[in-house]
């Protein structure tokens, strides 16, 4: 690493520490020829293969304006889309590959979109899967009422939270003190 004070070409590591998560890693260097110390911070750059065969650095503010145009109209505050967006991120950067094709990162997002909000879901799966017919939306709306039926069978049978997040009405025996 080239020494940003004087140019001289080499430099010595003095100390590394993960930053960020783990995203980047953040050197201490110094230079043995002036002796002046630096900071030098590396990022593992993921690469998304678009289908046309571009390649381009992954960009959160994309997922972020994506899904922002999903969600236009609707209940979801700009900090719900952010977390969504670092979920994405971290997804995808879990898979530890230098590239990655944009067919997984629009899979990345369908999952954590369709559990913040049903319709911004649809209106996005609609863009990304090229619905081009009124049956593609039917056959997209009859899978999320499928699972919303299991997840209600699901809560039924575990005594778990109503679809409204609320017990039901107390059955335990009433006690006196």
């Amino acid at each position: 690493m080239r020494c940003p004070y004087c140019r001289h070409a080499d430099s010595r590591v003095v100390d590394s520490r993960e930053a960020d998560d783990g995203q980047l890693i953040r050197r201490r260097r110094s230079c043995p020829e002036c002796g002046k110390r630096f900071t030098t911070v590396e990022e593992a750059v993921l690469a998304v293969v678009k289908r046309s065969g571009v390649t381009e650095p992954f960009s959160r503010t994309k997922i972020i304006g994506g899904v922002r145009k999903a969600c236009q109209g609707r209940p979801v505050d700009e900090d719900a889309i952010a977390l969504l967006a670092q979920r994405v991120e971290e997804t995808v950067r879990a898979k530890g590959a230098a590239e990655l094709p944009s067919h997984e990162v629009g899979l990345a997002i369908l999952g954590p979109l369709r559990d913040l909000d049903e319709v911004a879901y649809l209106r996005f799966a609609s863009v990304y899967r090229s619905f081009d017919s009124l049956a593609d939306f039917e056959r997209e709306i009859e899978t999320l009422r499928a699972a919303a039926r299991a997840r209600l069978a699901a809560d039924d049978q575990s005594g778990d939270p109503d679809d409204h997040g609320r017990l039901p009405a107390d059955t335990s025996p009433a006690t006196t003190s």
